[in-house]
C-alpha cells in the first residue's frame, strides 16, 4: 500500500507544479522572442560560416570548424583616436626637388656628337622608371638624350610610342635646364648614325656608367642602353637625385586625352564621396602563377596556375605554405578588405578598385565587395564608348588607373610591384597621402587565427602590425628601400613650424600628434634591406648573381627587378606593373 500512495502524492505534487513550469516556459519564450526582434541585423560576413567561395579562394582556415569566440565583422570602421583619411604630421613636410645653384646648366656640359638612346622594358610603370633614370644617365654622361623609345614588344603588347602616353614637348622643354633632349637622332651627312647597342647593370652607379658607357661612347657616338629598368644605382649625388625628382613628379605628364578622361573618373568617385579609397588589387592568373602561391582552389588551382608558370622556364619550385608564412604571397580580396574594416574603413566607404582579370572573377570579389559594396571601377565610372580610345593599350588603360589611384585619399596595394612603389614615392613627394601596404608575413599569419579569436582583438592586432605600413613622414630611414618609393632626398621638413607645433602642445597639455594605442607611429624601417650595389671591376660583364635578401617589407613577387634577373622573354615584363 504504502508504494501506491506515494505514486499518488507525486502525482498530486507535479499537478501543483504544472501552472509554474507553463508559466517559466512562457517568461523564456517571450524573452527570446525580444532578444531576437531587438538584436542587430546579420553581419555582411560571418566567419564561423563557410560558403562555396571560401572552399575556392579561401586564407587557408578552416572556416567550416566549430569556433569557440564569435568573429563577427561590424559595419562601421568604429571609433579612433585618428584621422583614417590623413597622415599625422604631414603638414611638415613638402617634395623640394629644385635645383641648387651648383647644378651646371645643360648647355653648358653637354657634349657634341655624344648620343644616348634607351630602349624601356615591361609595362607602364616599369618603364616610367627607365624614363627616369634615363634623363639622369644622360647627365652623367654628358650625352643628349634621344627620346626613350617604349617597349612594344613585352607581355603587354601595346604599340604606343613615347608620344601617346605622355606630353613630349613637355618633357623636353621641362627638362631643358638639365639635360638636352631630342625627338630623333640627328642623320650624319645625310645618313643615319649607327650605334652601339649594350646593357649595363642593374643598379649601375656613376663610376658605373663612366666604366662602361663612356668609352663606347666616346668611340661610336651613338650608344642604345637596352632593357633599361633599374639600371641605376638608389645612391647618387643629391643634386642627381633631386634631377630624378623633377623628371618623375614634375616632367612626365600624360597627355591630355589620358589626362582628361582620368580627371573624369576621379571627379565621379568624387560625386559619390568626399573621400575614396583606390585599391591596386594584384590578384590575376599570371601573377598567382608566377607566385607559385596557393590559395586552397584544389586541383583546379593547381592545375590552371600551373599551366601558366610553365612559360617561365626558370622559376625553381617553391612550398606555396613556406611562401604564405613569408609573406611573400598577395593577399586575397577578403584578406585586404578585413584589414582595410580593422582600419577603420567602414562599410560605407567608396572603393575604387585597380586590376585586370581577377582570378576566380566575381566569386573571388564577393567577400570583398560584401564589405564594401560600394565598389567601381574605371569600367562601371565609364561608358565602353568613353574608354574605347583607350581599351586597346594596356598602358593607356594603366595610365587611367594611375590618375585614380594618385589623387585617392587613400591608396592599398596588396603588393610591392612597380606601381605601388611609383606611386608610394610620388604620394611622399605631393604631401604624404595615406599609403596602405599591407605587412603580409603578419597578417597572413593573424588571418590564419582569425577563428580563435574576436573581432575587436583581431582588429587590434592589425592596427598594431600596420605601424610603419600606411605611408606616414619618416616610416623608412632616408637612403633606404627603393628610391623611387622612398625619394628621401626630395622630401623636406618644415622644423620651425613642427618646433611651434609640439611647443605648443606641451603648453596645454596633450597634442594632437602624441601616439595614442590606435594611432599609427612609427617603426623603424619596416625590414628594409639595404640595396646592393654593382661593382664597377671590367671583368664583371654578366647580370648574374644579383639577388636581393628579400623584398621590401617582405613582400617579393615581381616585383623587385632585381628579384628576377634573367633574360628570358617576359619574366620580369609580366609582373611590372
Amino acid at each position: 500500500m504504502a508504494l501506491p500512495r506515494r505514486r499518488h502524492n507525486w502525482y498530486h505534487r507535479l499537478r501543483r507544479l504544472s501552472p509554474v513550469i507553463v508559466a517559466s516556459s512562457c517568461a523564456l519564450l517571450l524573452l527570446f522572442s525580444l532578444l531576437s526582434f531587438f538584436a542587430p541585423p546579420p553581419i555582411e560576413v560571418d566567419h564561423r560560416r563557410s560558403h562555396h567561395h571560401r572552399s575556392k579562394i579561401s586564407d587557408g582556415v578552416d572556416n567550416g570548424a566549430a569556433a569557440t569566440v564569435s568573429f563577427r565583422i561590424p559595419r562601421s570602421g568604429g571609433k579612433l583616436q585618428r584621422d583614417i583619411w590623413s597622415s599625422r604630421n604631414s603638414e611638415f613636410y613638402y617634395g623640394c626637388s629644385n635645383a641648387s645653384t651648383k647644378f651646371a646648366r645643360a648647355v653648358a656640359i653637354t657634349q657634341p656628337n655624344r648620343y644616348l638612346m634607351i630602349a624601356t622594358s615591361g609595362g607602364l610603370n616599369q618603364q616610367r622608371t627607365g624614363i627616369t633614370d634615363a634623363v639622369v644617365a644622360a647627365r652623367i654622361l654628358n650625352a643628349t638624350l634621344v627620346v626613350p623609345k617604349l617597349d612594344q614588344k613585352s607581355f603587354w603588347k601595346d604599340a604606343s610610342d613615347f608620344s601617346e602616353i605622355f606630353d613630349v614637348d613637355w618633357f623636353i622643354s621641362s627638362l631643358a635646364n638639365d639635360v638636352k633632349i631630342i625627338k630623333q637622332l640627328p642623320r650624319k651627312g645625310g645618313k643615319p648614325w649607327s650605334f652601339r647597342s649594350m646593357r649595363v647593370p642593374r643598379k649601375c652607379s656613376e663610376r658605373c656608367y663612366h666604366n662602361r658607357v663612356l668609352p663606347v661612347l666616346l668611340k661610336r657616338h651613338v650608344v642604345q642602353l637596352t632593357k633599361f629598368d633599374y639600371r641605376l644605382s638608389n645612391k647618387l649625388d643629391k643634386g642627381l637625385q633631386k634631377l630624378r625628382c623633377r623628371v618623375n613628379y614634375h616632367a612626365l605628364k600624360f597627355t591630355n586625352p589620358i589626362r582628361k578622361m582620368g580627371d573624369k573618373l576621379v571627379q565621379r568617385m568624387r560625386m559619390r564621396s568626399k573621400n575614396f579609397i583606390a585599391l591596386h588589387l594584384r590578384f590575376e592568373p599570371d601573377m598567382l602563377a608566377f607566385s607559385g602561391c596557393y590559395y586552397g582552389g584544389g586541383e583546379k588551382e593547381i592545375k590552371e596556375l600551373g599551366a601558366i608558370r610553365k612559360r617561365w622556364k626558370t622559376l625553381h619550385i617553391i612550398n606555396p605554405d613556406k611562401a604564405r608564412r613569408q609573406g611573400k604571397c598577395p593577399l586575397t580580396p577578403e584578406e585586404l578588405g578585413l584589414m582595410l574594416r580593422a582600419l577603420g574603413y567602414g562599410s560605407d566607404v567608396h572603393i575604387y578598385v585597380a586590376s585586370g582579370e581577377i582570378y576566380g572573377g566575381e566569386e573571388t570579389l564577393a567577400p570583398l565587395k560584401a564589405l564594401f559594396p560600394k565598389f567601381y571601377t574605371k569600367e562601371t565610372l565609364a561608358s565602353k564608348k568613353e574608354l574605347e580610345p583607350f581599351s586597346s593599350f594596356s598602358s593607356r588603360m594603366a595610365a587611367l588607373d594611375f590618375i585614380v589611384c594618385d589623387e585617392s585619399d587613400v591608396f592599398a596595394t596588396n603588393n610591392n610591384g612597380n606601381m605601388a612603389r611609383i606611386l608610394a614615392g610620388r604620394r611622399r613627394y605631393f604631401g604624404h597621402k595615406p599609403t596602405i601596404r599591407p605587412n603580409a608575413k603578419k597578417l597572413y599569419r593573424l588571418s590564419s587565427a582569425k577563428s580563435n579569436m574576436t573581432w575587436e582583438a583581431f582588429a587590434s592586432k592589425v592596427r598594431s602590425y600596420q605601424r610603419g605600413f600606411m605611408g606616414e613622414p619618416m616610416e623608412v630611414r632616408p637612403g633606404r628601400g627603393e628610391f623611387h618609393e622612398n625619394p628621401s632626398s626630395c622630401i623636406c621638413e618644415d622644423s620651425e613650424s613642427k618646433a611651434k607645433r609640439d611647443s605648443s602642445s606641451r603648453k596645454i597639455g596633450k597634442g594632437k600628434d602624441t601616439p595614442t594605442k590606435d594611432e599609427d607611429v612609427v617603426v623603424d624601417d619596416q625590414n628594409v634591406n639595404e640595396d646592393p650595389e654593382w661593382s664597377d671591376h671590367d671583368d664583371e660583364d654578366s647580370e648574374d648573381g644579383l639577388q636581393e635578401n628579400s623584398e621590401f617589407n617582405g613582400t617579393l613577387l615581381d616585383y623587385d627587378a632585381d628579384a628576377v634577373i634573367s633574360d628570358e622573354p617576359e619574366l620580369e615584363d609580366i609582373l611590372s606593373d
